[in-house]
């Protein structure tokens, strides 16, 4: 994984780099250190990764529960 990559990533997720570093257990200083010399760790790296797959799963559960939702109403319109 590349800053660069990390850095498209706090943009997509509308993250500053130090609520980046709140959320993987990080201060913004180490996070823009690593930045800067371009050397991501493995744990910056698998920080992100979870946090990343965390992000998506939050989505695909919002998602559920709007489609369950839209099932219950449709159950209760058809009663």
């Amino acid at each position: 994984m590349t800053a660069q990559e990390i850095k498209d990533f706090c943009k997509e997720q509308g993250l500053t780099y130090k609520q980046l570093g709140e959320l993987i257990g990080m201060t913004e200083g180490s996070i823009n250190s690593a930045f800067t010399q371009n050397k991501i760790s493995n744990q910056i790296e698998a920080s992100i990764k979870l946090l990343k797959k965390i992000r998506e799963q939050e989505q695909e559960l919002k998602e559920f529960r709007a489609l369950k939702e839209i099932l219950i109403n449709l159950t209760k319109s058809n009663k």
